[in-house]
């Protein structure tokens, strides 16, 4: 088949280096415009832009949906892997077999921008990839294959996302063999729920949650918009933590720092050890570090 591929972030990329080893045809790449990045705000290509670059395979950065037509039309069909973009059905329509998308979740469960996201905030155990047909809805349409993946423990939205975008390929295996024998895709079955993109102001903890509410959270929010809480006034990102089996007794927020461990109060009396911190205008570094530096006299919260 002669596919063109819709995507922008870097989870695509394995199934991009998939594509390239099979006897399909790659012909097409599209990809979000530059955008303002870093603090020089200098325009940057997508992780997909710069693969494609790389791999010398023809790429268009469309600024809207219409700059689709007769570009997709020759095409057999269109793989979508987190483009950003809600297609209108005319261009949907346009290839042969339509379009495609790999999604990071079991659907019905987590339409929508954030699935791993809210995978982990929700303390799930399984999750999976679906490669579904697209229609008019948000991610609503016939399932061609799923495969499931068990989440581990210590895994964030970084490394679940890494683990799922490894399994893209072997989905959509399944899938273009689907198509090819004229296979009809399949109602999504089961309960709906919807994953929405996630706010800096949802990404703030609050310390009256319980230690594992939080430590989801911090789990899920890593690398971005990443969970974050204020310390004299400065906000500092949180990006590792573990709920801690320790007799301390410290209110919602309060900050110990002892034995080279940096533990904070949660609600129900349970307290939190955390690992990683990002503080404001910094790099990430350990919370041990960054407890030194910050030199805490006692008495400190976040809040």
């Amino acid at each position: 088949m002669r596919i063109g591929v819709a995507a922008t972030p870097h989870v695509a990329i394995p199934t991009l280096d998939w594509l390239l080893t099979t006897s399909h045809e790659l012909a097409l790449i599209i990809t979000q415009p530059d955008r303002p990045a870093g603090r020089g705000r200098e325009l940057a290509q997508s992780p997909v832009s710069e693969w494609a670059k790389i791999h010398e395979i023809a790429c268009i950065k469309p600024l809207s949906s219409a700059d689709l037509k007769g570009v997709v039309d020759d095409l057999d069909l269109v793989l979508t892997v987190g483009y950003g973009v809600l297609l209108p059905v005319e261009i949907l329509t346009l290839p042969r077999f339509g379009f495609i998308n790999l999604h990071f979740s079991l659907l019905p469960a987590y339409r929508g921008a954030a699935p791993v996201q809210r995978a982990l905030e929700n303390g799930d155990r399984l999750t999976g990839v679906t490669v579904f047909q697209l229609d008019k809805g948000m991610d609503t349409g016939p399932v061609f294959s799923q495969l499931s993946a068990h989440i581990e423990s210590s895994w964030r939205s970084l490394e679940l996302l890494d683990h799922l975008a490894h399994m893209g390929p072997e989905a959509l295996e399944q899938s273009l063999d689907k198509i090819a024998q004229g296979i009809e895709p399949e109602p999504q079955v089961g309960a709906a729920s919807t994953a929405p993109k996630i706010s800096k102001d949802q990404a703030k903890i609050d310390w009256m949650n319980s230690a594992q509410v939080v430590v989801n959270k911090i789990r899920a929010f890593y690398p971005a918009p990443c969970a974050w809480s204020l310390c004299k006034g400065s906000p500092v990102k949180i990006t590792q933590a573990i709920t801690a089996d320790i007799d301390l007794k410290l209110t919602p927020g309060q900050i110990y720092f002892h034995d080279n461990k940096l533990f904070v109060g949660a609600g129900q009396s349970a307290v939190i050890e955390l690992k990683s911190i990002i503080p404001s205008g910094k790099n990430e570094m350990s919370a041990a570090d960054w407890a030194r530096g910050a030199h805490l006299g006692g008495g400190e919260n976040f809040g």
